[in-house]
């Protein structure tokens, strides 16, 4: 493949990625004009807005990545990007709240099934030299998706808030076009089996009914038989699809993969890193708007500086730190500690009067080069070891980790927040932000601890599967594959 040929795959997949990531936090800055529209309605119920589109995100990622596997990537990325349209047309029709939620289901299915399919259909079709700067690209346009939500958000608002759902008709229709004529098709011969349902289902209901249980528990009392029989309920459905994950042909979670310790440790980081990123997303918008009384246009402007940042560090800084470093791993591991620190630099920082220049600017610039140098580097180190034939299912539990970090992380900063005093608003975006730290520095922890290493998979390390770890070059790894001369990622 030419690299005219590769840069026009990339910019179709990366394009469906970026809306996937745009839209799970986009309808934060809607927030406000959705509860105008609809009186009463509260932050706790308008966080299922957005988490019930995470949830069956989550949900939906493995066992759409098997069927990518399947039947064809490209085949389920167009239908997944077909669906996700069609969701958005529902949510900008949706006459309530109920409506609107039922619709971002909708929509989270059909991200769900083109986002794995994405990065599969991009892992098989670019040259193992040219992954890097792809999945470097692909990876950092999800994050941007993700942070520039409340950007493009806040002014499209000023129009109407179901245009946050609008807009992705023309741009996915778009997709659909641009990817049946440049994208090739690719598939797993070898695999076969249907995925497991039923295990995604008990996925989706064991963490929905966590956040659930965050949700309410500021109301009904942390030591409430409300609350720990939610919890309980939580981990018996979780129990019960690790069980049917070991008994069944084709698992949400292939357990086999989890026993290497890159792959393990890049879906653990991923799920604390998530928390802290979503939680903080969610912060920052609400204390704008809230606290200091931004518009929804000043709000997003105010967010904008550290989306611009990840851009350049995921593309140009990370891959160089990986190179000098000799593992993404340990990029991770700095990115995370400057989230974090970013994050401490506001904490001590925050006060009620609006001082954005001298207060907020520079944790977001610091926050924004954090989330440059994570996230395509977790990526990159979770994907070490993948054989060609788990590409989709691979990509689809790390992106898995990556929303079910965000449903927990979004539901406990709306914990937090049903506390907010008129006395003293400021206390409880405090403890909010203590809470996004905790998850970034658990996030470092445990890359240090398990992707520390330098590039490559020890013996150990294989999946029970067939993933075959190849030896990492001086600079990067990623999947390797057959016949593909050697492996790459960020």
């Amino acid at each position: 493949m030419d690299n005219r040929r590769v840069t026009a795959v990339v910019g179709v997949l990366s394009l469906a990625v970026f809306m996937s990531s745009l839209d799970l936090f986009i309808v934060n800055l809607a927030f406000p004009y959705i509860s105008r529209q609809y009186p009463g309605t509260s932050l706790s119920s308008l966080s299922w807005v957005l988490n019930a589109y995470t949830i069956v995100f989550a949900a939906v990622l493995v066992p759409a990545g098997r069927w990518a596997d399947r039947i064809g990537r490209r085949r389920l990325f167009v239908a997944g990007l077909a669906g996700f349209t069609v969701g958005s047309v529902l949510c900008g029709l949706a006459p309530g709240v109920g409506a609107l939620i039922a619709a971002r289901v909708v929509q989270a299915a059909g991200a769900g099934a083109m986002v794995p399919a994405s990065l599969s259909l991009l892992l098989a079709a670019v040259p193992a030299a040219a992954r890097p700067k792809a999945l470097g690209t692909w990876s950092a346009l999800g994050a941007l998706g993700a942070a520039l939500g409340p950007v493009i958000g806040g002014a499209l608002v000023q129009v109407d808030w179901r245009w946050v759902f609008w807009i992705n008709v023309p741009v996915g229709l778009a997709a659909v076009v641009l990817a049946i004529r440049v994208v090739p098709e690719s598939r797993d011969p070898a695999v076969s089996g249907r995925p497991d349902v039923v295990g995604a289902g008990l996925l989706a209901a064991a963490v929905g009914l966590v956040a659930l249980a965050l949700v309410k528990a500021p109301g009904w009392g942390w030591g409430s038989v409300g609350f720990i029989g939610l919890l309980a309920a939580s981990v018996l459905c979780g129990a019960l699809m690790v069980l049917r994950s070991r008994r069944h042909h084709a698992p949400v979670i292939e357990l086999g993969l989890l026993r290497s310790r890159t792959f393990s440790g890049a879906f653990a980081a991923s799920i604390l890193y998530y928390a802290g990123f979503g939680a903080f997303v969610l912060s920052a918008v609400e204390f704008l708007t809230g606290v200091w009384h931004y518009s929804a246009v000043e709000a997003g402007l105010a967010i904008a500086p550290g989306p611009l940042m990840v851009l350049p560090f995921a593309r140009v800084v990370a891959p160089r730190l990986t190179a000098v470093l000799g593992s993404p791993g340990r990029v991770a591991v700095i990115g995370c500690l400057v989230n974090a620190l970013a994050q401490a630099l506001w904490l001590s920082q925050i006060q009620a009067s609006p001082a954005y220049v001298s207060h907020l600017l520079p944790a977001q610039l610091l926050g924004g080069a954090g989330v440059g140098l994570t996230i395509p580097s977790l990526l990159g180190a979770g994907s070490v070891g993948l054989a060609p034939g788990r590409f989709g299912t691979g990509s689809g539990i790390l992106n898995m980790g990556r929303q079910i970090g965000t449903v927990l992380g979004v539901a406990g900063l709306v914990a937090i927040l049903s506390r907010v005093s008129a006395a003293d608003p400021v206390a409880a975006y405090r403890n909010g932000l203590v809470l996004v730290i905790a998850f970034f520095a658990a996030a470092g922890v445990v890359s240090a601890l398990l992707l520390g290493g330098r590039a490559g998979v020890a013996p150990s390390d294989r999946g029970a599967e067939g993933a075959v770890a190849a030896p990492a070059g001086a600079v990067e790894a990623a999947p390797a594959g057959a016949g593909s001369g050697g492996s790459a990622a960020n």
